[in-house]
């Protein structure tokens, strides 16, 4: 579906009709398009990456040379195929195929299997190819290699999936791991900018350059920058394996063409012909070339090849010429394949950085949109695969360095297959870069960093799940920086990125969401058939010479290459030209952003709030909660579909994974109970099930890791064991349904050797009912049993301090369960759900929340679902009157509000209170998750004070602030109590006379005492016992004064 058709389809209101429709719950014949195209760019990336992209790839990865007992060995890819994930060879089994639901279930990774086609040669004679398998890969899931590609809603129910699976993202140890979008420079563009920090780089540096992000076709990428001396020369910067290097410009010039300096020169002045001082700077530039005695092209290859060819792992039979050509290739201008191209690229580079520097042309901004392209997860994961397979290559050659003497029969087939089963496989590599988002990589892979490249895609609730594949991050290198101008939201990112969705603190406005109108395109488009296209148009191909003089003419610039130049009075005529040849014309409509729930017109910030705080909410994330293992799973008993939404709520079908609850809520000041956001809830409604929850916690126990080395350990119980109670199942397991509390047997084991039984019991306070048991093996399929997954549910509904929010960034804590027979109640004898304190309206201007709630109204006594988006209504038709209207032909009051009766004294209140149905979000920020308590317990070896932490039963740390708030009170046996007695007192002697705290010691008593008889405390220092004291110190003063003493620094106390 292309692009027009796909919006143009939109429908113009919500409705119900997705709820009340006949066929309801039944899976449907083909998956929903529109929840499909959200992880499109990851799907399609990934595919582009292990089809074309892996052949250009394989093909672009250097044949490895070297030499072996006086032979010259060759090895080169020919071909690579990555394999669908199956089971392991010698596995018995129905279907070979393995499908995400069993990895994730398992805790292992989603994997295919990547083998390669070898070549290899002896002295340039080939020897024939070998097929290698080089390890295993992550399998992004419903990409065209995944088990599921293709397949209809019910199958992937049948192979326990969501029906609306998307996929998009990897498997490992049993997590959903996604790549992140980054945002990158635009490729093979020169941009002018200015860097106060390049001055740093040498001297005569300034803060000029011209930077350029090259890509070569199979994503291979460099940056490089040329600097704009004081001194009129430019130097040529690149980076080699993580390494600055610098390169006067014109040696890169003279070593690329076969051109006379004159030629040179007058390609570097074209357009520039009347300016004296270029013109003696790039002769100054050339002049310097000379002096080093480098006068033809092969002289200038010899002498870099030389002076670089340390940092090559090159062979040693290669010339230094042949030696400068590789760094030529690999560092200069990657993308362009010739070198007159890049010749002429870096002349254009260093026209422009003249041009910049002298301030006739403006700085362009890197921030801008213009100057930017997204990295694909399929483009890294390439990138990477690329970089690991080149080191596979290498760690062959070491290990026959290392066992040369050990081959028998010299360079055979059999000998090499050995050799190669010896280097590092891709595995490892790739699971790590996947679990931790860290790349470890030789050459950077011209990225600005090395950490943060993957997120959990954790399923809090389908809007947070959804946001991690909309989500472009400009990069850590920047959250650094002191400078906001990364962080501003620019006009031109208008339709392309979310202008509210971005979180507040440090990572505000580096990360941000696309609009679900952006589209990211994955394929690159071939574009050889065009210079011979604009030639005919007019432009003069790069080598001729135009009409009119070159100051008249702009250069024309294809995918980083120059192709030539065009007249300034043509170029209008070019541009409208090209537009009509470009056959799509894609129209840019209006911005609905994905995951604005955005109501009429109110602060901005409010609906940032919003924004993080919808992907916090407890909702109800999947439908397959008996197949997953996640570590954690929050669930909503009773959620329900919202009466005000955008249509875009439709357009995803989101009632398939509801956030919320409808909550009728007056807004009143009712007890006191409500100060400072708080809210007071209907004990009546929560008796009912208002808010209910329940947590799914998932434990794995492998009785493999429990002894090491022990193999013959499996789950069961001793007939008549005391330990377990008659609380286990004979499995040594518990029944499902069980209810857990605190010390209850949880699973038992036996050594089948000894006949030892092991039982472990249920350490956490919550109690908790057993929801299912899966029973594991390993990947091989020959594990015994040892392995489970052990998956309690913790029924959590709303207590006193639990978090609540309105979707208008409202967010309170429930205060008190009110009685029913206390609220205040309407004419019709209903009690509202939630109390709201009016006070928090004037300040925060939420405006949205008092429409949502006439609108609520509205639509639950009419029957309907109202558009929730500020575009509906203006200044003639408010809001405010329509739905008053609404109200108004329902028997009720025009602007929302009813008199209401208290509940204490069953007299009306004098005031009209404002009442309707707002769409309440319960957060996932519990009580029973934070709150923390401490008598006695573990302490600090070192210190003896108690140790923080809530896990460990610590305390909460007593700081500077707070032992200042105590002082100002006055309250000095309080503060005294807190930091000393409830810290580390203790009681030390201490010498009146010498004033030591180190030289007290008990006296050595004589042999024939008893150890503690009659024994003094004798200063070593004055020889005396009577002038010892007993004083009571912080312990941790103690431990200072014996660290200074070991300083020699000694402290003397001056005891009253």
């Amino acid at each position: 579906m292309d692009f027009a058709s796909k919006w143009s389809s939109l429908l113009t209101s919500p409705s119900l009709k997705h709820l009340t429709e006949a066929g309801y719950g039944i899976p449907k014949e083909k998956q929903h398009a529109a929840v499909q195209d959200l992880t499109k760019a990851h799907i399609e990336s990934f595919d582009q990456a292990v089809s074309e992209g892996l052949c250009r790839a394989v093909q672009a990865i250097r044949p490895l040379e070297f030499m072996f007992k006086n032979d010259r060995i060759s090895l080169a890819f020919v071909e690579a195929t990555i394999f669908k994930p199956v089971v392991g060879k010698g596995s018995i089994c129905r279907d070979l195929r393995v499908f995400p639901a069993e990895c994730r279930g398992r805790r292992c990774s989603y994997r295919g299997k990547l083998v390669a086609d070898v070549s290899w040669s002896v002295n340039g004679v080939p020897k024939g190819i070998i097929k290698q398998s080089l390890g295993q890969l992550p399998i992004m899931v419903k990409s065209r290699l995944c088990n599921l590609h293709g397949l209809p809603p019910k199958e992937l129910i049948e192979h326990h999936e969501e029906a609306e699976e998307m996929g998009g993202y990897f498997i490992v140890n049993g997590n959903e791991k996604v790549i992140r979008m980054l945002i990158m420079p635009r490729r093979n563009y020169p941009i002018a900018m200015s860097r106060p920090k390049w001055k740093n780089r040498g001297q005569g540096y300034t803060q000029y350059g011209v930077s350029m992000h090259c890509v070569k076709e199979e994503h291979t990428a460099i940056n490089m920058n040329l600097h704009y001396l004081d001194n009129g020369t430019v130097m040529l910067n690149f980076i080699y394996q993580k390494e600055l290097f610098f390169l006067p410009l014109g040696f890169a010039l003279k070593a690329l063409v076969d051109f006379t300096d004159f030629q040179i020169y007058q390609e570097l002045i074209k357009g520039r012909e009347a300016n004296s001082f270029y013109k003696s700077c790039v002769s100054e530039m050339l002049r310097l070339v000379m002096e080093e005695g480098c006068i033809t092209r092969g002289k200038v290859l010899n002498y870099l090849g030389e002076r670089f060819r340390v940092k090559m792992n090159l062979p040693e039979w290669y010339t230094h010429e042949q030696c400068a050509n590789y760094l030529l290739d690999q560092c200069i201008c990657i993308h362009l394949r010739s070198d007159v191209e890049k010749f002429y690229l870096l002349c254009l580079m260093t026209r422009k950085l003249f041009t910049f520097a002298k301030q006739e042309c403006m700085e362009e901004n890197p921030d801008s949109l213009m100057c930017q392209e997204v990295l694909t997860p399929g483009r890294l994961y390439l990138m990477f695969l690329k970089e690991k397979m080149a080191a596979w290559m290498v760690s062959v050659k070491l290990s026959m360095d290392k066992r040369a003497h050990r081959l028998t029969g010299g360079m055979s087939s059999d000998n090499l297959v050995k050799m190669f089963n010896m280097g590092s496989d891709v595995t490892h590599p790739f699971e790590y870069l996947l679990a931790t988002g860290n790349l470890t990589s030789k050459t950077g892979l011209g990225m600005l960093q090395n950490t943060g490249l993957c997120v959990v895609a954790d399923k809090l609730n389908f809007i947070r799940y959804l946001s991690h594949f909309r989500c472009v991050h400009r990069g850590a290198a920047f959250a650094k920086m002191r400078t906001t101008s990364v962080r501003r939201l620019l006009p031109e990112s208008w339709g392309f990125l979310c202008p509210v969705h971005t979180p507040d603190g440090e990572p505000c406005g580096l990360m941000n969401h696309m609009t679900a109108h952006c589209e990211i395109i994955a394929p690159a488009l071939p574009t050889t058939t065009l210079p011979a296209l604009l030639c005919s148009l007019g432009v003069t191909p790069v080598d001729g010479s135009p009409g009119r003089a070159y100051t008249d003419c702009y250069p024309v610039l294809l995918d980083g290459a120059m192709v030539g130049w065009v007249e300034t009075d043509l170029a209008p005529f070019l541009a409208d030209s090209l537009r009509r040849f470009k056959v799509r014309q894609a129209s840019l409509s209006c911005l609905t952003a994905l995951h604005q729930r955005a109501l009429p017109p109110q602060h901005s910030p409010r609906n940032m709030y919003q924004c993080q705080m919808g992907k916090q909410t407890m909702g109800f994330p999947l439908h397959s909660f008996q197949d997953r293992s996640d570590n954690k799973l929050y669930r909503l008993q009773t959620p329900q579909s919202p009466l005000v939404r955008p249509v875009m709520y439709d357009h995803y079908n989101m009632d398939n994974y509801p956030i919320g609850t409808n909550a009728i809520v007056a807004v009143i000041s009712y007890t006191g109970y409500d100060m400072e956001d708080a809210m007071i809830l209907n004990k009546s409604s929560w008796e009912r099930g208002f808010a209910h929850g329940c947590v799914y916690k998932t434990e794995l126990v492998d009785l493999a890791e429990k002894m090491k080395g022990e193999d013959n350990l499996v789950f069961g119980v001793k007939p008549g064991d005391p330990k377990v109670m008659d609380k286990l199942d004979a499995d040594g397991l518990p029944s499902i349904g069980t209810v857990l509390q605190h010390g209850d047997p949880f699973y038992s084991y036996i050594n089948l050797n000894t006949g030892q039984t092991f039982v472990n019991f249920y350490k956490s306070q919550e109690s908790c009912v057993v929801d299912n048991i899966k029973v594991c093996s390993n990947d091989v399929g020959s594990g015994r049993f040892k392995r489970v997954c052990i998956t309690v549910r913790v029924p959590r509904n709303p207590t006193i301090g639990d978090k609540f929010a309105s979707r208008h960034g409202q967010k309170g804590i429930l205060s008190r369960l009110w009685p029913a027979e206390d609220m205040p109640f309407t004419e019709s004898g209903m009690t509202p759900d939630i109390l709201f304190n009016p006070h928090g309206f004037p300040s925060r201007m939420t405006i949205g929340m008092l429409i949502e709630s006439m609108a609520g109204k509205s639509g639950a006594l009419h029957g309907l679902c109202h558009d929730a988006t500020p575009f509906t209504f203006s200044e003639e038709n408010s809001a405010l009157e329509h739905f008053g209207d609404m109200l108004r032909a329902a028997g009720y009051n025009h602007y929302g509000t009813e008199r209401l009766y208290s509940g204490l004294s069953g007299l009306e209140l004098e005031a009209d209170i404002f009442i309707g149905v707002v769409y309440y979000q319960r957060l996932r920020h519990m009580v029973s998750d934070k709150f923390q308590v401490r008598t006695t317990g573990a302490r600090d070896k070192v210190t003896n004070q108690p140790v923080g932490g809530r896990n460990i039963q610590g305390g909460i740390r007593f700081g500077e602030m707070e032992r200042d708030a105590l002082l100002a009170h006055g309250t000095s046996f309080l503060l005294h109590d807190r930091l000393f007695n409830c810290s580390d007192r203790s009681v030390a002697q201490v010498c009146v006379d010498c004033g030591s705290l180190l030289s007290p010691l008990l006296e050595k008593p004589p042999p024939h005492w008893s150890a503690t008889r009659h024994r003094k405390t004798v200063c070593l220092l004055c020889g005396k016992s009577d002038s010892i004291d007993t004083v009571s110190v912080p312990y941790v003063f103690r431990y200072f004064v014996a660290e200074l003493a070991a300083m020699n620094i000694k402290i003397k106390l001056d005891v009253k």
